[in-house]
């Protein structure tokens, strides 16, 4: 038998599997109520690291960094594909920044940077950095910037890249910048606490002017948000996947947005 048949007989047996995958693929993206669907996504992309250990063994935890980042650049086409919106993708949080060493930070700050420049380099989307660039490495923070510029009078989809995101660190910012808006108009604290109003602390959220997410997925099985847009999800709906983010497959996203249109949204009513 030729040397090579053990892989032809692999392929072969994964092909009839691939194919049912495709094909129901197609059944559920035929089968959505395109009426339904969310116009903000935003997803806890968790589980890079423990996806390394499993299929990386040997390697640095930068193997998993890379094969999210890679899932995340599809994930940004499928959501593309159905006509979404807005996606907000959370890749690094305030906490990884206070527990990670700088041997683990540095390699997934390189990571992350690639992917804007990726994500910016289609020239399709308009991508914006949240968080609190402050806390990163001034020669990130700033390639950061330089990447998503170019992106700011593009007309598709608009991509949040949560980079150094914390929830409680985004509702600090929105009242600094509320505060010192108020100052500069010359209230005084007596008067902005006689008249301050809900939606003028989120009209300095990271995310002022867009629609606060109807749909927030988290993988690897983790059933918490941990911060994730704490003032934006309040009328969120939630599904969580027990896929590691680099499993994560298409046919799961559009498993995610059949759950989302199926349900009765009360918006806590």
């Amino acid at each position: 038998m030729p040397e090579d048949s053990g892989p032809v007989r692999r392929f072969n047996r994964l092909w009839p599997l691939g194919l049912l995958y495709g094909t129901y693929e197609q059944r559920l993206l035929a089968g959505l109520d395109r009426s339904r669907l969310p116009r903000h996504v935003a997803v806890l992309a968790d589980g890079n690291r423990r996806w390394a250990r499993a299929n990386a063994p040997g390697q640095t935890l930068v193997a998993g960094y890379r094969a999210g980042a890679d899932r995340l650049v599809e994930f940004v086409g499928w959501c593309d594909e159905v006509g979404l919106q807005v996606v907000t993708l959370w890749v690094l949080s305030t906490d990884n920044l206070d527990r990670a060493g700088q041997d683990e930070i540095q390699p997934l700050l390189e990571v992350i940077t690639g992917l804007v420049e990726e994500l910016a380099r289609r020239r399709k989307w308009v991508v914006q950095i949240v968080g609190a660039l402050d806390l990163l490495p001034a020669e990130t923070a700033a390639a950061l910037r330089r990447a998503v510029e170019p992106t700011a009078d593009c007309t598709g989809m608009h991509i949040n890249v949560a980079v150094s995101y914390g929830g409680r660190h985004e509702l600090r910012d929105a009242f600094r910048s509320l505060l010192a808006a108020e100052a500069a108009q010359g209230a005084t604290l007596a008067e902005l606490a006689q008249r301050l109003e809900i939606d003028q602390i989120a009209q300095h959220l990271y995310t002022a002017g867009q629609p606060d997410p109807d749909l927030i997925i988290r993988t690897s099985g983790e059933q918490r948000l941990s911060g994730f847009l704490m003032w934006q999800s309040a009328h969120s709906e939630f599904y969580f996947c027990e896929a590691l983010w680099p499993d994560f497959r298409r046919v799961d996203f559009l498993r995610a947005l059949r759950s989302y249109t199926q349900r009765e949204r009360r918006f806590g009513r």
